[in-house]
């Protein structure tokens, strides 16, 4: 019987935690044997779930690193700004790192992280989990298949939604460049990426891109309003009051994300939440925070052989996820939705032809993130080490 794959969790989030269920739902494939987080509630939580060792319980990823090797592999989930230490760190000890994305928010972390994992010999995977999102993997199928003929032109559009943007890159970790990363690279990496992946072999050659932050400024703030939202005699008419984001939700008695986010002490119900707006930075007022990063940016790419590519992130959407995708070829157009289908016309037979995505028959709830795109990638991540084990 192939091993049990035993895994460390370095930053007990959203993502993290998302991840660790992999180990609940599988448990002949992965368990997970240690946990580090600076916050007493997320990391107990972790534990509790995972029924983690007290020893293996670290309120600092380095003091794990201070210890011989205790598991398989790691998967690092701390935020944009912390994600090339501890990668380093553990490939120096031989872990197998699967690494929250953006990888690091230089290039030369990027590179350093690299080649410290190749002199380690350990495997690298990063999260650009829509790589195995089904709707973009059926896509690739088709365009290998040449279902379109050559590729002429990519247009891609990530609705980022109009409260998400407030809630994560307003008020929430990714606002400010100095303490994350720019919006681009925090949000849409997945999409860059996917053009690359679409295009193939052919390699980007030139890149031209504009960007800006055009309503989340003081200059907006309408007439009245107060610095937080519980306080606003306007915030009935405000689309980003925090009260209809996350008190309306909690009210009818919906905790999950992104409620869950807002309550930072581990217990999350009405009265936590109302505290939360009132004292903490998913409380204030959109027009007051200190957020820099663009809410609308655009990117063209031009490719070997002149095919071209036009990517958008647009704030200010009625829905969130909901990606558009269409691609010009030479013998056809595609288009695809959200999950899909992945519709293509054909130029010869002027025929539309819709084709479904493959998802699998069981897909647990915990992880059906980017329509089950998080279990693709833990699924992958695993297999990978198990194969790994079993033919050393």
């Amino acid at each position: 019987m192939p091993p049990c794959v035993t895994v460390l969790i370095i930053g007990a989030g959203c993502r993290g935690k998302r991840y660790s269920y992999f180990a609940v739902h599988f448990p002949n494939r992965m368990k997970v044997v240690g946990v580090a987080d600076p916050r007493a509630f997320a990391r107990n939580d972790l534990q509790k779930i995972h029924s983690i060792d007290k020893k293996n319980v670290f309120n600092d990823w380095k003091v794990a690193t201070e210890r011989e090797r205790f598991a398989d592999a790691v998967i690092i989930a701390t935020p944009d700004r912390l994600h090339k230490a501890p990668a380093i760190a553990f490939a120096n000890k031989g872990y197998h790192i699967l690494l929250e994305k953006p990888m690091a928010v230089t290039p030369e972390d990027c590179k350093e992280i690299v080649s410290v994992c190749a002199a380690n010999n350990v495997m690298l995977a990063v999260c650009h989990v829509l790589r195995y999102y089904p709707a973009s993997l059926k896509i690739k199928e088709l365009l290998d298949a040449g279902a379109i003929g050559d590729i002429c032109h990519i247009q891609h559009l990530e609705p980022v939604g109009f409260w998400h943007f407030a809630h994560s890159f307003v008020r929430g970790n990714w606002r400010n460049e100095a303490e994350s990363t720019f919006s681009l690279l925090a949000k849409s990496c997945h999409d860059i990426d996917l053009i690359n992946f679409w295009m193939g072999d052919k390699r980007c050659l030139k890149v031209s891109s504009f960007g800006s932050l055009s309503h989340f400024t003081n200059e907006h703030k309408p007439k009245g309003a107060a610095s937080r939202c519980l306080d606003c005699s306007v915030e009935q008419t405000c689309p980003y009051s925090a009260k209809k984001i996350y008190l309306q939700r909690a009210e009818k008695g919906y905790f999950n994300w992104p409620v869950s986010v807002v309550c930072n002490s581990g217990v999350c119900d009405i009265e936590a939440v109302t505290e939360a707006l009132r004292s903490g930075p998913y409380g204030r007022c959109v027009y007051e925070c200190d957020n820099d990063v663009v809410s609308n940016q655009v990117v063209n790419m031009e490719f070997e052989g002149g095919a071209t590519a036009a990517f958008t992130m647009m704030a200010f959407t009625e829905r969130l996820g909901t990606r558009k995708t269409t691609i010009y070829g030479t013998k056809g157009e595609l288009f695809c939705a959200g999950g899909g289908p992945v519709q293509v016309f054909d130029f010869c037979t002027r025929e539309k032809t819709a084709y479904p995505t493959n998802k699998s028959a069981f897909i647990p709830s915990h992880l059906m993130g980017h329509d089950g795109a998080d279990y693709y990638l833990m699924d992958s991540f695993i297999s990978a080490l198990t194969i790994f084990y079993w033919t050393i």
